[in-house]
């Protein structure tokens, strides 16, 4: 469930899971000739999980009137991995082609580097055929990477990586905050990946990797994309959280991630999703219904946590000359589109 496409809010501001039916909205009559010859940018879509970006890109897709939506989803590249990972219906994708979804197993690695050449290649098809692509996801490190380009850090060290992996997790932690403590101030204790990433950067160039993302945060935006990003309150936002997850488990969370653990096709990235590594613990741990009971409430813990984290990014991401920034607790949910499309006119 890492950076999933997003609930609907209704008028009343209730939360409408990812498997509902999103609603419809017309083509504004002469949206195709009106827009499509002025637009010379394409929007990127960001915000928290639970947050109403995929209903936003479906709506200003229909009103554009020829649009096709690129995924920046970490976890909804994997096939099967549905339910959990909130990736669109069947119906619309047909409504709006949609890219870069299902395109791996999930037993296989899939990088940063690996989406943003296929999302340039599928950014510069789409445009080619007179369409405009419509960027949306949760996962901000690729928001981060299209718009300004990847962090150049060193080479991956495997014997290193294995070697820190292996440390105790207490002189782990001291070794970092020692190091690097600005790293430390927002890399959590139980997140030995990030840990790991970031003792192996000072090891290899003596250089904080705090340091080194300052500088590749300083870098210019590039000129042809908008990013649109949707604002909401803590509580506002935890609540649809807590609201979709109750949501999936009611559409078959438990028995998605069940029949893929059972089959051993999860490796070590696609199992690391939300919702997804909570319930392979519980089932690990026996599958009894009080553990699976524990999971989903672990689920709701971990999601709430992942967007306080999106929240750091989004704030750096808010600097972004240009942008576009909708207030989402205020603003009518059919009123973003409509300002989106206005927004990347000239």
């Amino acid at each position: 469930m890492v950076s999933p496409s997003d609930c609907v809010i209704r008028r009343t501001g209730a939360a409408v899971g990812a498997g509902a039916r999103r609603p419809s909205y017309p083509h504004p009559t002469g949206s195709r000739s009106a827009y499509s010859a002025r637009v010379r940018r394409f929007p990127v879509i960001v915000g928290p999980t639970a947050g109403g970006k995929s209903a936003l890109a479906l709506d200003l897709a229909a009103r554009f009137g020829n649009a096709e939506i690129v995924s920046a989803d970490s976890m909804q590249v994997f096939r099967r991995m549905d339910i959990g990972t909130a990736k669109p219906t069947p119906e619309e994708r047909v409504a709006v082609p949609h890219h870069l979804i299902d395109i791996v197993e999930p037993s296989e690695p899939f990088s940063v580097d690996d989406w943003l050449g296929r999302a340039e290649r599928v950014i510069a098809d789409v445009r080619a055929r007179g369409a405009l692509p419509i960027v949306v996801g949760g996962t901000l490190l690729y928001a981060k990477a299209l718009l300004e380009g990847l962090f150049e850090g060193p080479e991956p060290d495997a014997a290193l990586r294995d070697a820190l992996a292996a440390m105790d997790p207490h002189e782990r932690r001291a070794e970092l905050e020692r190091v690097d403590p600005a790293a430390a101030a927002r890399i959590h204790f139980n997140d030995v990946r990030r840990t790991v990433r970031a003792i192996e950067v000072h090891r290899l160039t003596g250089t904080p990797i705090s340091a080194l993302q300052r500088e590749w945060e300083s870098g210019r935006t590039r000129p042809d994309a908008l990013l649109v990003g949707l604002d909401w309150p803590t509580e506002a936002i935890n609540r649809r959280i807590n609201a979709r997850v109750r949501e999936m488990v009611g559409r078959g969370l438990v028995a998605e991630v069940r029949a893929l653990w059972e089959h051993g096709v999860l490796g070590a990235q696609a199992r690391e999703a939300l919702g997804y590594k909570q319930l392979v613990g519980a089932f690990e741990r026996g599958g009894s219904e009080e553990a699976i009971a524990d999971a989903v409430e672990r689920i709701k813990v971990e999601t709430r946590r992942f967007a306080k984290n999106q929240r750091t990014w989004l704030r750096r991401l808010r600097t972004t000359p240009g942008s576009l920034w909708i207030d989402a607790a205020s603003d009518p949910a059919e009123t973003w589109g409509q300002r989106a499309l206005e927004a990347l006119e000239p």
